[in-house]
């Protein structure tokens, strides 16, 4: 496909594709320092390596595409550029928010939104690869947009999760909404006298149905009788 319209520009997306990619890898590492949450950095590492996996594939394929030609100078310079707006970032998202829980939450809904970035980039090139026939620059994309997307799940996830923790952390607890905690204060508010009349009202309601219980099973007794009375006359 060397030097066709076609090759120029799937080379075009894929490049845009790898900047991006290198970007983030660096993004990522200086996210992964500042991590404390465990769950949230093992997945952040295990997305690290995912990403590095993808500039590999990435810049191998743009070599078998153009032939290593004009387009992979160009693919090579934008990515250093890329590169170096990303390690200019790294030093300013340790500066992100108040406090650490803060801190991961900016850097989480940031991830979201270059998931969803990647996730679009990758369907227009396997979008455009299955238009000119070439089904393995579409496999390739179709497999990286999957890891994206359940990349992209999950940071969905952990945003209420450290946005609670946000709130726990900087918020005082009595300011704090929680609804098992707003029962127990209402239960806890009713005076003394007014439990103690449901108590008594629940004990008399039991009692009730006792009483009407016993008087159905001595009238159903009584019946039985006379109709046993009846039959022997």
């Amino acid at each position: 496909m060397t030097d066709t319209v076609a090759a120029t520009k799937l080379t075009q997306y894929l490049s845009e594709a790898y900047a991006k990619e290198e970007e983030l890898t660096t993004a990522l590492e200086a996210h992964i320092a500042m991590t404390t949450r465990a769950p949230y950095k093992k997945r952040l590492q295990a997305h690290l390596k995912e990403t590095k996996q993808h500039s590999r594939k990435l810049e191998s394929r743009i070599k078998k595409i153009s032939g290593g030609g004009p387009q992979l100078v160009d693919k090579v310079a934008g990515a250093a550029l890329g590169k170096a707006k990303s390690l200019a970032k790294g030093p300013a998202h340790m500066l992100r928010g108040a406090g650490e829980a803060e801190k991961m939450l900016k850097n989480a809904k940031t991830e979201y939104w270059n998931e969803h970035e990647e996730i679009a980039t990758y369907r227009a090139i396997e979008t455009l690869a299955e238009q000119v026939g070439d089904k393995e620059t579409a496999k390739l994309a179709r497999e990286i947009r999957r890891e994206e997307e359940r990349m992209a799940k999950f940071l969905e996830g952990q945003i209420p999760v450290l946005t609670k923790a946000v709130a726990q952390e900087e918020i005082p607890a009595s300011e704090r909404k929680t609804s098992g905690g707003s029962r127990r204060k209402r239960a806890a508010s009713k005076p003394a006298s007014s439990r103690s009349k449901s108590s008594s009202s629940r004990a008399k309601s039991s009692s009730s149905r006792k009483r009407a219980t016993s008087s159905s099973s001595r009238k159903r007794s009584t019946s039985s009788s006379r109709s046993r009375s009846k039959s022997r006359r």
